[in-house]
């Protein structure tokens, strides 16, 4: 099983002027739909229905996740549409939806994932260990770290969102 070590910053504003003025450099965009099958404790089963916003392309994947915090164990495959349509309407939830950035900041790829159905900005850096992710230094405009914050999780927002719409979860 892979280990994928992330942390995790709130961001205030989206870093338009960053990006205008080259500081930031995008590299694709894309629209995720995200829907949680199971969930107990730290573990986690979803589907995700990707589309890049200048293609159109779109994929599909199912993840199984494994902990909680900066390193979690994660296993990610592609699967159809088909598999994909049926899992979600049989699961009948709403999905969590977000607008993804990916870029470059200097040499380091960053992901800026923005929430419209909760107004949240939250920007994501991968390492290749925990002794990188540990000693890396963030610009200011980061804004808080919320890697090991339950609250700002998928998961968690995932289920507000079903709550709030009278479903169980």
């Amino acid at each position: 099983m892979a280990i994928e070590i992330e942390r995790k910053y709130l961001l205030e504003a989206y870093p338009e002027d960053l990006i205008s003025e080259g500081t930031i450099v995008v590299e694709k965009e894309q629209f995720i739909e995200q829907t949680y099958l199971a969930l107990d404790g730290d573990q986690e089963l979803r589907v995700r229905k990707i589309t890049d916003l200048k293609s159109g392309q779109v994929e599909f994947t199912h993840t199984f996740k494994n902990g909680w915090g900066i390193a979690r164990e994660e296993i990610e495959f592609a699967i159809s549409e088909g598999l994909y349509d049926q899992v979600v309407k049989a699961h009948g939830a709403i999905p969590l939806t977000k607008r993804r950035v990916t870029a470059r900041l200097g040499n380091t790829i960053i992901e800026i994932d923005d929430y419209a159905q909760i107004h949240m900005l939250v920007l994501e850096v991968e390492f290749p260990s925990m002794e990188a992710a540990d000693g890396f230094v963030p610009p200011a405009w980061f804004g808080q770290d919320i890697s090991t914050e339950k609250q700002y999780s998928n998961k968690k927002v995932w289920r507000d969102l079903q709550q709030q719409a009278g479903r169980e979860s």
